[in-house]
């Protein structure tokens, strides 16, 4: 099963995001199995269950973690994933099983029912007790068709031609996932601590292009990785990772039920348990948020009709949440996005949605300290273009240069508070017509 590979038209161009952001091959962590299924609950035929199971049971207790969408609606499988990890105490997660095509969300004592069948069937099977965990994607307020469901996770776990740990079978496990994605999203990467001199493995896989703006959109995303790492290290290590990346991406300022990030730790390498007093903590920490905001990008880059990918840069902020506010607030502001979309240089769009953050102080804000500016991500000259300089509008702004820019896939809007050493990246994308005629008519 192939997801669409989507040609995107931005009027100038033509790009085949799927060619561009899908890889051809990759490295794995030690001690995964992965599988996927066309169980028939998408229309289509389409691949639409998956299951990640840990091998590595008997040398390491695995460590596991999740961040949830914070909207007041949980669907039933966050709810049940939560109580997972809590009865477990983050120890012992050795399988994740996930479903696209219905997020099993405003379903009642139905939808947690079907949820924790899921879990059972899955931990029924490998032999493990409470050890798995759930993610569902799709449409919202419809029940889970539970007789294909089923009989798609026994096809998974018994039938090993749809199962495996090798390059296509990852990749499927990514399109198994997917609802209005152009493209499967799979990232890996290898690196090697400087003090055992281990190599390690991360690989992520997530799904998104519409109703993103996690605050923990329909998001879900896991990351997991052969190091051995406690619970605690584990949580804290996630936590910044997020709010560091998947917490600063936006596509339409909407926030799902359903969202999920998790991230499972098999200690298949076996070097000493990483915690948070390790002296590699930082190390791994590091490489962790920059593996997680590269794959929360890449939901960005497949935003929902979108043509440019935006990176909002606010810097020199007093604190980090104050840099995050305004960033996110640019990036949510449809005025902005639209004008992205229409390249057009209207960068007082920009100023009045820094104006209206939502901070909870203004001391990051000072007038005369504010500078903001167009920057062009490829080769060309001058690469920045500063359209506000100490609060006072550049009134020699090159508009034949700022239509360049904005004509550009890739650009970036930097915003200088100049009021401390504070810094967030935000990522975001364009408004067009296409992300209307997209969720026009979605559930058909």
């Amino acid at each position: 099963m192939k997801v669409t590979k989507t040609l995107l038209n931005s009027g100038k161009k033509v790009v085949d995001k799927y060619a561009l952001y899908v890889p051809k091959t990759g490295v794995f962590p030690k001690g995964y199995e992965v599988g996927s299924f066309a169980s028939g609950v998408k229309k289509n035929g389409n691949l639409d269950l998956g299951v990640i199971v840990n091998t590595n049971r008997t040398n390491f207790e695995s460590s596991a973690s999740a961040v949830f969408t914070t909207n007041r609606f949980k669907a039933a499988p966050v709810l049940k994933s939560k109580q997972v990890l809590e009865n477990s105490q983050y120890r012992n997660i050795n399988a994740i099983v996930v479903n696209s095509g219905c997020a099993n969300s405003m379903t009642g004592e139905v939808g947690m029912k079907d949820a924790e069948a899921m879990c059972q069937l899955v931990n029924t099977t490998l032999g493990t007790p409470d050890s798995t965990l759930v993610m569902s994607t799709g449409v919202i307020g419809q029940k889970l068709q539970m007789n294909k469901i089923s009989h798609g996770i026994t096809e998974i776990l018994q039938n090993k031609s749809n199962y495996g740990s090798d390059f296509p079978a990852w990749l499927n496990l990514a399109k198994s996932i997917c609802t209005t994605d152009t493209f499967p999203k799979l990232i890996t990467s290898s690196f090697k601590l400087s003090t055992t001199g281990k190599e390690y493995t991360l690989t992520g896989i997530a799904k998104g292009a519409g109703m993103i703006c996690p605050n923990m959109a329909t998001l879900l995303g896991f990351i997991v990785t052969d190091l051995p790492i406690s619970p605690k290290g584990l949580q804290k290590m996630l936590s910044f990772a997020g709010q560091r990346s998947f917490n600063c991406i936006s596509v339409d300022g909407d926030m799902s039920t359903n969202d999920t990030i998790c991230m499972i730790a098999n200690g298949a390498v076996d070097t000493p348990t990483i915690d948070v007093e390790s002296k590699e903590f930082n190390e791994i920490c590091e490489q962790v948020t920059g593996f997680a905001q590269k794959l929360a990008q890449l939901v960005v880059r497949d935003g929902e009709g979108a043509t440019k990918f935006v990176t909002v840069k606010v810097q020199n902020s007093k604190t980090f949440d104050d840099a995050k506010i305004i960033a996110e607030t640019i990036s949510n502001s449809m005025l902005v996005k639209t004008a992205l979309y229409g390249e057009d240089a209207n960068w007082g769009r920009i100023l009045c949605a820094i104006g209206y953050s939502k901070l909870d102080n203004v001391t990051s804000l000072v007038n005369e300290k504010l500078n903001v500016s167009f920057v062009a991500t490829d080769s060309s000259e001058p690469a920045e273009l500063p359209l506000l300089v100490n609060g006072v509008p550049n009134l020699n702004v090159d508009e034949a240069r700022a239509s360049e820019i904005l004509a550009l896939p890739d650009l970036k809007i930097v915003v200088d508070l100049g009021t401390g050493s504070e810094e967030c990246n935000f990522w975001t994308c364009d408004l067009t017509h296409e992300y209307v005629t997209i969720n026009g008519d979605y559930r058909s």
